[in-house]
């Protein structure tokens, strides 16, 4: 079972129960008729990214769907709260490259996003043997992981919302969901 395409989806949900505002996070990113199985931060060797609602639309209801997911959620009125998944291709289409989830309190979407993004690429550039300076800023050492010739895009998805006012639950998510055909 290795997948052949991958998409990105993200969505927020509030609601006065913690499990329902899930659920319609869920429903915003359009995967809540899924039976979701989380899996680790493999991104398999040839795996197509496809647009989300070309993925969407190959999704049936009840259908086991495995994933990486960021998910963060609050009942703390104003709170911010973000959830991000991070992707690393490597050039070559037969080595597999990662994704990452990050889940944070009080981080805006750019700043959340790229730490999830730069931990991907990091997670890839370790493995390809890229040599870089983990002190330098992610911008200098994206352009080190680009320019190597080994790692051939970066990118991110997340999603931010502050805690609803009057303390319902909020829920965020972000997630790399696979197809397997």
């Amino acid at each position: 079972m290795i997948p052949k395409k991958v998409f990105f989806i993200k969505g927020v949900g509030v609601h006065k129960d913690k499990l329902a505002s899930f659920e319609l996070a869920l429903r915003d990113a359009g995967i809540e008729n899924q039976n979701l199985v989380y899996v680790s931060s493999i991104l398999p060797p040839k795996c197509e990214i496809i647009p989300r609602a070309k993925g969407v639309a190959q999704l049936r209801p009840g259908q086991i769907t495995f994933c990486v997911m960021a998910k963060n959620e609050t009942s703390e009125p104003n709170r911010l709260i973000s959830a991000a998944i991070g992707l690393a291709v490597p050039k070559d289409n037969n080595t597999y490259g990662y994704l990452s989830e990050h889940h944070s309190y009080g981080e805006k979407a750019d700043i959340a996003g790229d730490y999830a993004e730069d931990l991907a690429a990091t997670m890839l550039a370790t493995t390809l043997g890229i040599e870089f300076d983990p002190e330098k800023a992610w911008d200098a050492r994206k352009q080190e992981y680009i320019t190597s010739g080994k790692i051939i895009r970066t990118t991110q998805t997340c999603q931010t919302a502050e805690g609803n006012k009057k303390g319902l639950w909020t829920t965020v998510i972000a997630a790399a969901v696979f197809l397997m055909e």
